[in-house]
């Protein structure tokens, strides 16, 4: 089992990358989403693996974090979603997107996915929303936005301004996604971040 792969990015495909590791380029299908975020090439890169064996091929499925690698092996648990379709989930909705939608029964997020028709959607809920936890989007996105050391206050301020938008009738990926998009200061309260997340959903 090839567990990640450490190398330098050789070339960016349509569907996959490459990444030369000791002279051997390995050929990495990831999401658009994922490969966005890559460096340029010829620069060092570390990508997480899924190695899926076939009768008639051997493919790797590349992530950036654990956290993504994780979420996916959920997926592809998930009757009816093989690899690609896990990979197509993950183009269209982040881990912690994927977490709202699956804990707030969002059908419509997760049908934005190429592939994925309302039942598949339903069914993936139905099977996720125990292996999925909602204190782990939010322990992200508090980790993520930290401006000073004690982040469990910005977490906390976040969770609030999340609850008081889906309070307000929008739904909870909608709201995440707005959240996240908050730029966090000291000084803001719940009532600063809820006005700026709203700006944000309304443009």
């Amino acid at each position: 089992m090839i567990s990640y792969l450490r190398g330098v990015l050789a070339a960016v495909e349509e569907e996959k990358v490459v990444v030369d590791v000791g002279g051997v380029g390995y050929g990495i299908y990831m999401s658009g989403q994922a490969m966005g975020k890559l460096p340029p090439i010829g620069r060092e890169v570390k990508i997480h693996t899924y190695l899926n064996v076939k009768e008639d091929a051997m493919q790797l499925y590349g992530f950036l974090t654990r956290d993504d690698l994780s979420v996916f092996k959920l997926l592809i648990g998930v009757n009816g979603i093989g690899p690609k379709g896990g990979l197509g989930v993950l183009s269209v909705l982040s881990p912690d997107d994927l977490r709202f939608a699956v804990l707030s029964n969002d059908v419509k997020a997760i049908c934005a996915a190429p592939g994925v028709g309302k039942k598949t959607a339903e069914k993936l809920i139905l099977e996720l929303r125990d292996k999925l936890k909602l204190e782990d989007a939010l322990d992200h996105i508090a980790a993520e936005s930290a401006v000073s050391e004690d982040t469990s206050i910005y977490g906390e301020i976040q969770s609030e301004a999340v609850q008081a938008l889906v309070a307000l009738g929008y739904g909870s990926t909608e709201a995440l996604k707005a959240v996240r998009q908050v730029e966090l200061k000291e000084s803001m309260e719940v009532e600063d971040v809820l006005k700026l997340a709203l700006k944000h959903m309304m443009i």
